[in-house]
């Protein structure tokens, strides 16, 4: 496990405003996406993460490999590096991914073997390994391509040599200790922040009603409860650099790159 010296979010921080469950009416008003949970009385982790901030250095994504042994070709959490334009007046945009944690996963939904694949009541969404059949079908139905099967995980009999689906779980075995996820630890510039969404005083919470924040695939209506900071260009219509030429570098094996807009 990764040294938790100088934590970015200390325990009191990381629990401040668990049980509380206070409705976030500013926030709804910001991101009707957060309405569901804001009505709850009940902890909703999410993360926000401020592109403005990030360098596309990856030490989330090796930080999170460290924790998680993660095999080669595959990860948990990565960087996209995104091009846009024609010289000289081109751009480069730097954006973090995850798992999304959705408040309507499709990847529950189409989950044959009750309890593999499911939401816990804070919104976490979690992969059982003992219960995975390795059928690949969550997979498949993530939108947002933050699954994969990890050979190394699953019990063989039921997954008939397939590996049992895995990804990112905001590092449950840490805030579950009060320590914030790694690769919120370990960011240099400190562009992703994690906290619960329901706690009007939490720092994610202030951050998307403050900001303009937005989600990936949104017409999808999953509900993420992963919020962007400064990049509007992901669910614009008119990004003329992007129309120009577009390349995404993503240092990962994957099924394909969507657009998200």
């Amino acid at each position: 496990m990764n040294s938790n010296s100088g934590p970015k979010i200390n325990r009191r921080d990381l629990l401040k405003g668990i049980g509380k469950g206070s409705a976030l009416v500013t926030i709804v008003a910001a991101a009707p996406g957060v309405a569901q949970a804001a009505t709850e009385n009940k902890v909703r982790f999410g993360m926000v993460i401020d592109v403005r901030r990030c360098s596309g250095c990856q030490a989330c994504t090796i930080a999170c490999k460290s924790e998680f042994d993660v095999p080669i070709g595959a990860s948990r959490s990565w960087v996209e590096h995104h091009e846009a334009g024609v010289f000289p007046n081109t751009e480069k945009r730097m954006l973090p991914r995850l798992c999304n944690h959705c408040s309507e996963p499709p990847c529950v939904d189409i989950c044959p073997e009750e309890g593999a694949t499911y939401k816990r009541d804070d919104g976490i969404v979690v992969v059982d390994e003992t219960k995975c059949i390795g059928c690949a079908k969550c997979v498949e139905a993530c939108p947002y391509d933050a699954r994969f099967m990890n050979p190394f995980k699953g019990d063989p009999a039921l997954t008939k040599g397939n590996g049992a689906a895995d990804k990112c779980d905001f590092c449950l075995h840490r805030i579950s200790q009060g320590v914030a996820p790694s690769c919120v630890n370990t960011c240099p510039g400190r562009a992703r922040i994690f906290g619960d969404l329901n706690d009007p005083s939490s720092e994610v919470a202030k951050l998307v009603a403050e900001f303009d924040a937005t989600v990936l695939r949104r017409k999808d209506k999953t509900k993420p409860s992963v919020f962007y900071i400064g990049a509007d260009w992901i669910e614009s219509k008119n990004d003329r650099k992007a129309k120009q030429f577009s390349r995404v570098d993503t240092h990962r094996n994957e099924r394909s790159t969507h657009r998200f807009a």
